[in-house]
């Protein structure tokens, strides 16, 4: 397990990183340079569906692989009812057999192995500490 700490850098503008050295620009939707906390949630969904499909993909059709997540809200709401992510890969090669079980094979494994959707599923708890 990992922590990921987030710390004040300039006026709305922070920057999150992992004990690994990682880093990553956090500011206000909108703030040049800088993900906002809604993309970084996009990001980890499209990232785990991409990191946990890669094997699954290459060895089928090869490494070009990316992966999208869309941020769907009606302007001015503030929570997310779905978080669609789309995998693109060229699948062109194969059969309409071989591509129907690539598919089931890649949401399978998605939807067992992907942390990050897996925990969306959940809606777990989220306690804020405070000083």
């Amino acid at each position: 397990m990992s922590d990921v700490e987030v710390r004040k850098v300039g006026q709305h503008e922070f920057v999150a990183t992992n004990g690994r050295g990682a880093s990553v620009p956090i500011g206000r939707a909108g703030a040049e340079g800088s993900f906002s906390p809604v993309e970084l949630l996009l990001a980890a969904m499209a990232g785990c569906a991409a990191v946990t499909a890669e094997t699954l993909i290459e060895r089928r059709v090869g490494p070009v692989l990316s992966a999208r997540a869309a941020d769907v809200r009606p302007a001015g709401a503030h929570e997310l009812h779905e978080v669609p992510v789309t995998l693109e890969y060229d699948v062109s090669a194969l059969t309409d057999e071989q591509r129907e079980a690539l598919d089931v094979t890649v949401r399978r494994a998605v939807d067992q192995l992907c942390t990050v959707s897996r925990t969306l599923h959940e809606s777990p708890p989220t306690p804020l500490h405070l000083p």
